[in-house]
């Protein structure tokens, strides 16, 4: 299936909000993990069953719930039941092949956003969505496949660092969309690596698997630069959002997220500009070596030009040919035609065409 655009035939004209799985099933096992926290008291736990999940409801500290799987749609459902949320808002994140984007409720917000990484087997960009609900008192976070992205920040919470553990579910999703930025400019710092050593290549040896690598890299960046503009978007309406559900001080925190994703977005934008740089250095030096050896084949042609004539008038069929019998006619003709190419490479050497 295309990377750039995916939509199924069975999609089209269906109600938006069908609470139905859009995407490939990366995680057979649905995982349901809770990480509830203040100040002073911490308690994670894997949850077999949404039960429970109402109790967190109105606590006076922060929970984070976070669902690795979305294919299965009762679980959305019974979540979307529990915590009152728009059919709409549980259809965008079982859509995993949506744009980022925002959407905002009285009591809750939707933040989606694309998670990249590197894929160290294939050497491709890996996409994964990833959807957070934001409410006064839960974070729910929905993730396609279970992975230790976030890890940094439950290690954050496990130490009981104080930014953290004293922020509410606003600063608990600027750190989780931090993670997520932190890896856009990772995935583009290693792209970038391998683009900046193709220069090197393409000086030394610009052969056919140099352009390969070029047209490779030129796609991985154009699928990075389709998420990562979406992302910045998205990041800059966060910012601007006026919430009862965000303070003021985690709206500086999304400034920071602003700059960071603008660079990853001008890092991408540079690295375009110079794969495109790359491929015409590469056309280039084909160009300038094939210059060259039409130069040196036209030089040995107009060297063997007269050589040739010479050898044709020295073999015409005349019965009266005064060389025909002398002794020496053989080695003078050779005496001659060395003469005038080592006499036409002197000339051409004065002349610089060599």
């Amino acid at each position: 299936m295309s990377r750039f655009v995916k939509k199924q035939k069975q999609d089209i004209g269906r109600s938006p909000d069908d609470l139905i799985f859009h995407g490939e099933i990366k995680q057979d096992e649905v995982l349901i993990r809770i990480i509830d926290f203040d100040p002073n008291n911490l308690k994670e736990d894997v949850l077999e069953t949404l039960e429970t999940v109402k109790n967190f409801k109105n606590e006076n500290t922060v929970s984070w719930l976070n669902i690795d799987g979305l294919h299965h749609t009762e679980i959305m459902e019974k979540i979307a039941t529990a915590f009152e949320f728009d059919k709409i808002v549980m259809a965008e994140v079982l859509n995993t092949d949506a744009r980022p984007r925002i959407i905002d409720y009285d009591n809750y917000t939707l933040i989606t956003i694309k998670m990249l990484q590197h894929d160290a087997e294939s050497g491709k960009i890996r996409v994964e969505n990833l959807s957070l609900i934001l409410t006064k008192s839960v974070l729910f976070s929905f993730q396609e496949r279970r992975g230790d992205v976030f890890e940094p920040v439950r290690q954050r919470i496990r130490k009981q660092k104080k930014r953290i553990r004293n922020g509410g579910t606003d600063y608990l999703t600027f750190a989780l969309l931090d993670i997520v930025i932190d890896n856009y400019l990772y995935v583009i710092s290693l792209l970038g690596d391998k683009i900046e050593m193709l220069e090197e290549n393409l000086l030394i040896n610009p052969d056919r698997k140099v352009i390969n690598e070029i047209n490779d890299y030129k796609r991985e960046l154009n699928f990075l630069r389709k998420n990562v503009k979406p992302a910045r978007e998205m990041i800059f309406t966060l910012a601007k959002l006026e919430s009862d559900l965000i303070s003021e001080n985690t709206y500086i925190h999304f400034n920071e997220l602003i700059d960071n994703v603008s660079q990853a977005n001008d890092a991408s934008d540079s690295y375009r500009e110079i794969l495109s740089d790359q491929l015409n250095i590469y056309h280039t030096t084909l160009s300038s070596k094939l210059n060259d050896i039409m130069k040196f084949l036209t030089v040995f042609s107009v060297i063997f030009i007269p050589l040739t004539f010479i050898a044709g008038i020295y073999g015409t069929n005349f019965d009266n040919v005064p060389e025909l019998h002398y002794r020496y006619s053989y080695f003078i003709m050779w005496a001659v035609m060395i003469t005038v190419a080592i006499g036409m490479l002197f000339y051409f050497k004065r002349k610089r065409w060599l």
